[in-house]
């Protein structure tokens, strides 16, 4: 299995080998599962998110001059900060193959049945399969050993959540901005999001990325990269710090650039032995732009 040599103890780098990818018929032999699932208590993949923390909010919105994009940000209370984006980025698209190109999309992890959630492995494409909810056009890859999504409080396998399975100390270090899974890769600390049209195989580009983190400690820890259809860098944003709370990091650009965002999660992967010096933080919702064929 290739590593990152973002692993525990290693400095956050860039990861080569991020087009590794996970097996498409095990993402769409779950579309019928989680078709039934949804709309079925929390396992919805749709609704209103719940706050998360209760500290202060501090949220804001650099102006964006042409060409630039816009930054959106917010630590602690980060329920203002994600509304802020979603108008930025336009109305919700939902799960369906086709939406308003200047639109959104979300995931917020939660309708993602018990099979593809933590003790098991979530497959890259599963928030890309050809049928509502998942056709959403959202890839994901990492070099560590798999990517996953936490339990929630009535799985099957009474695996504990918020991935106090690798660690007990993480059901009460991490919080949930819309309960109650949260997404991480496992074995490093980077993982690479990429877009398609949705539902399909073409690659897209979205105006722009934003996504919920928990338990950002130090500055510098936990950032995006983002990448054009050529592969130039776009820039690299860093997320604000909240220890023991949530943090929100948004860009949007004015027209639709974006074809890959290199995630980075704190400057250690999951582990059972954190200490002062690893700063472990995970995720919650993606907001993104429509994809649209590049």
């Amino acid at each position: 299995m290739v590593r990152s040599s973002t692993t525990r103890g290693g400095a956050a780098a860039a990861a080569r080998g991020w087009w590794r990818t996970t097996p498409v018929a095990a993402a769409l032999a779950a579309t019928a599962a989680l078709t039934a699932l949804v709309g079925c208590g929390d396992d919805a993949v749709e609704g209103t998110p719940t706050a998360g923390a209760t500290a202060p909010s501090s949220a804001s919105a650099g102006p964006a001059a042409a060409g630039e994009p816009e930054v959106v940000t917010g630590s602690g209370d980060v329920q203002d900060a994600v509304t802020r984006y979603r108008t930025l980025l336009g109305p919700d698209n939902g799960g369906g193959p086709e939406g308003d190109p200047n639109g959104r999309r979300e995931v917020n992890w939660d309708g993602v049945p018990d099979e593809f959630a933590a003790p098991n492995a979530l497959p890259g494409d599963f928030f890309n399969a050809p049928v509502a909810p998942r056709a959403r056009g959202l890839f994901l890859t990492t070099t560590g050993d798999r990517l996953t999504v936490s339990a929630d409080d009535d799985n099957p396998t009474g695996t504990p959540v918020r991935f106090a399975d690798v660690n007990p100390s993480y059901a009460e270090q991490f919080r949930a901005f819309s309960a109650q899974r949260l997404f991480s890769p496992q074995g490093t600390n980077v993982v690479d999001v990429t877009f398609l049209v949705p539902g399909t195989t073409t690659p897209a580009v979205v105006r722009g990325f934003g996504a919920v983190y928990t338990d950002v400690d130090g500055e510098h820890a936990a950032e995006f990269e983002f990448f054009d259809a050529s592969g130039t860098s776009l820039g690299t944003h860093t997320v604000p710090v909240s220890g023991d709370g949530l943090s929100f990091l948004g860009i949007a650009y004015p027209e639709p650039v974006v074809a890959r965002v290199r995630v980075v999660y704190g400057n250690a992967a999951l582990g059972p032995d954190d200490s002062a010096q690893y700063d472990v933080a995970v995720m919650d919702d993606f907001i993104f732009g429509e994809p649209r064929a590049q």
